[in-house]
């Protein structure tokens, strides 16, 4: 049988090999953008991405706009320097502007000479971090800063390094009488050198200037009398008091390198005795002994013959010589002590008509490597700073009095009073 196939129009399509694009409209070209950029609301997000862009140039801060540092001053300053120069407070600031205040590192803070250093600092306007471990130091000296904004506690020991930034740093952390830093000797040299080390690079990191409260021990037992700045002393690098005594030695020779080496701005005050509220009692100290033993009723133990010599120096003195030794442009060192020069008995005379005219007077033997004489000279003090002390023992030790009798006994009476009146 034969098939028939049968023609459908839309099963065969003529093929051709020749390839004819369709022709472009002239607007499409200009048309095409437009219609992707309105497709899915792509113009909102164009014109949020506009407007965002211009609010982050506009606020950019102006100081993107000052001169850029070459390469080279890049190099040779990688960190930041903070010019403590600006803020001397030695300098005139012009009427109607208010001295800006700087960020100071107290360590040892919480201690005798630092609380009043802390409380002198607060006052003209500074921000002050007190660094310390509670050795000797009390949380009572400063805790009525704590409500300051101003004013930050940091519980830490300085063997240990610590990352702060500062403008200036005063270093007090160490023991400085003998029964405590006899306690531990290997800790107390430790806290002398590594301490020292660990606040100078600091210093270095951050630019600021370093001030080391040296002592007028590393004279020793001196053959020179009354003490210039240029004497070297007579120590026993052996002794008892050795950990003190040369390892405040060794803090001026690291402080010295870091300023010859590099670079670093410091300071060097050697504090000679000095007395006053928030004293430690019973901590070996003869000024501080005998308060505490006339107050109680206690014969006043003297040592030795008592003709050995010392300079009292109240600490509103101290606090003074010290601020201005930091805003000072001299290094030092600088003696800071009272030249007035008291035998022990003459000390016990004075105690004994500031608090008890019977209180009696018991001798021991004396101690190994005490100074027999102990005197400063501050003629250097007085030419390059302007300083000297004002407050006289007779007038000062009332003042301490009163406060060790208030810690002892309880009595407030006058005790506020006395301290404030002497700043």
């Amino acid at each position: 049988m034969t098939s028939e196939l049968t023609y459908r129009r839309h099963e065969h399509q003529p093929t051709s090999n020749i390839y004819s694009p369709k022709p472009s409209k002239p607007w499409s070209i200009t048309i095409r953008p437009i219609r992707y950029i309105l497709h899915e609301q792509r113009l909102i997000f164009t014109l949020i991405g506009i407007v965002l862009a211009t609010f982050f140039f506009i606020l950019i801060p102006s100081s993107t706009t000052n001169k850029p540092m070459s390469r080279p001053t890049q190099l040779l300053n990688p960190r930041p320097v903070f010019n403590t120069n600006r803020y001397n407070s030695g300098g005139k600031i012009p009427l109607g502007l208010k001295r800006k205040g700087l960020r100071v590192l107290v360590t040892g803070g919480a201690g005798f000479v630092g609380s009043h250093l802390v409380d002198r600092l607060i006052e003209r306007g500074d921000s002050v971090i007190v660094v310390d471990n509670f050795f000797t130091g009390n949380k009572e000296n400063v805790m009525h800063h704590f409500g300051n904004a101003g004013f930050e506690l940091i519980r830490h020991d300085v063997v240990e390094p610590l990352l702060l930034e500062v403008d200036q740093i005063y270093h007090l952390a160490c023991p400085a009488s003998p029964v405590h830093y006899k306690f531990n000797p290997v800790k107390t040299i430790k806290t002398n050198v590594v301490g020292t080390l660990n606040m100078l690079g600091l210093a270095k990191r951050v630019g600021a200037r370093f001030l080391l409260t040296s002592t007028s021990e590393v004279y020793g037992d001196p053959l020179q009398h009354p003490q210039v700045e240029t004497y070297w002393g007579n120590v026993n690098p052996i002794g008892v008091r050795s950990c003190y005594d040369e390892g405040k030695r060794t803090a001026e020779t690291l402080t010295m390198d870091y300023h010859r080496g590099a670079g670093v701005e410091v300071r060097i005050a050697r504090i000679f005795n000095t007395y006053g509220p928030r004293m430690c009692i019973d901590d070996g100290r003869v000024v501080s002994n005998f308060v505490a033993q006339a107050l109680r009723k206690e014969p006043m133990t003297v040592y030795g013959d008592g003709k050995q010599t010392r300079s009292f120096q109240y600490v509103s003195d101290l606090v003074v010589g010290l601020m201005r030794l930091m805003e000072g442009e001299y290094v030092g060192p600088f003696n800071l002590g009272n030249p007035g020069e008291f035998t022990m008995l003459e000390l016990a005379q004075v105690v004994q008509e500031t608090i008890d005219p019977n209180a009696k007077i018991e001798f021991r033997p004396n101690t190994e490597d005490d100074p027999h004489k102990r005197k400063p000279d501050i003629t250097k003090a007085k030419d390059l700073l302007g300083w000297e002390p004002k407050v006289e023992l007779r007038k000062g030790l009332p003042m301490m009095v009163s406060d060790f009798r208030q810690r002892i006994f309880g009595d407030h009476k006058d005790n506020d009073a006395a301290i404030s009146s002497s700043f």
